[in-house]
């Protein structure tokens, strides 16, 4: 697209001159590492912004002194949870003009949630679609965007139909690349189904981030994929991002009048990322990861597992 913006853009970058004012988004996560900066920049911006945290207290605490923020409790991968948020949310009779399912689990050791599904599909992705369905009244009536953060870990995997929960062969890699397969599968599909509604939505790799989602890495295995060194600083010739250069690519998603018209794509470094080639490891999208055939398969999937979907007549 040539957007005038890279990978080395902030998140303050892109909304510089933009006014949100009268604007509401939700961002999940909203209080810790790409998703703190991004409900900075928000609110920067004008916007009010809802952080719903399964960590109340704590969200309240790093978002203490933002102004036009509020928080609420939802825990990802508690259904029960979701539609508790989702029905206080809609109690409130407000619409929301930006979604940004940025909350996510990276590489957790085996763990299971809900009825046995896998922790990593279940909180990146099912609790998400859920969140999303639920609030389906709410995001129609703005013209949303919804944004779903993937990233490069997408190449680790594309889904797994015949053992998604990977009740088979655990591997905390691969299990997170298909969790993020499905967060630009969804994506893809929301956006056919919603376009004509006025809502669109986008999937992106923010670039790579030491943040607290690499909580479940041991610090010896950071230090042999050359992440950080033997005292855990990062190492700047990885190309890591700032948490705020982390943020530009989905405040961009969710704000820029560049994309206006277009829906269903995978951003990186503020732009249309292209298709990522057979050994591309870094860069690029993988085609099982926006695949019609596939996210189409996915939505119903996670329909039936859920049990929600606002676009059948049964809701």
């Amino acid at each position: 697209m040539g957007s005038g913006f890279d990978a080395h853009s902030t998140a303050d970058d892109v909304l510089a001159g933009v006014d949100l004012t009268g604007r509401l988004a939700i961002v999940t996560g909203g209080y810790s590492g790409l998703g703190l900066e991004t409900t900075r920049s928000l609110t920067g911006a004008g916007a009010q912004v809802v952080v719903p945290a399964r960590r109340p207290d704590t969200a309240r605490e790093a978002l203490d002194g933002l102004d036009g923020v509020e928080v609420d409790e939802l825990d990802l991968a508690d259904l029960d949870s979701v539609r508790g948020f989702a029905d206080r949310f809609l109690a409130s009779g407000r619409a929301v003009d930006i979604l940004i399912a940025n909350a996510g689990v990276m590489a957790c050791p085996e763990t299971r949630v809900g009825p046995g599904w896998e922790a990593q599909f279940a909180t990146n992705h099912l609790g998400h679609f859920a969140l999303v369905n639920r609030l389906w009244p709410a995001i129609e009536p703005g013209g949303a965007r919804v944004v779903s953060v993937s990233s490069r870990g997408h190449h680790f995997s594309g889904m797994r139909w015949d053992d998604v929960h990977w009740r088979r062969g655990y591997d905390k890699w691969q299990a997170y690349g298909q969790a993020k397969t499905a967060n630009v599968l969804f994506a893809c599909h929301l956006d056919r189904l919603a376009r004509d509604r006025g809502v669109r939505a986008f999937s992106l790799h923010p670039g790579g981030i030491i943040t607290p989602l690499q909580r479940h890495l041991p610090k010896q295995e950071m230090i042999e994929r050359g992440w950080i060194d033997e005292e855990g600083n990062v190492i700047a010739q990885e190309g890591f991002k700032s948490a705020q250069q982390g943020a530009a690519t989905q405040t961009w998603a969710a704000t820029s009048a560049q994309l206006d018209g277009m829906g269903g794509v995978y951003l990186e470094d503020c732009d249309v990322a292209e298709p990522a080639g057979a050994d591309d490891e870094r860069t690029g999208v993988k085609d099982w990861a926006t695949d019609p055939e596939q996210a189409a398969r996915l939505w119903e999937l996670s329909a039936e597992l859920t049990g929600v979907n606002a676009f059948s007549p049964r809701g």
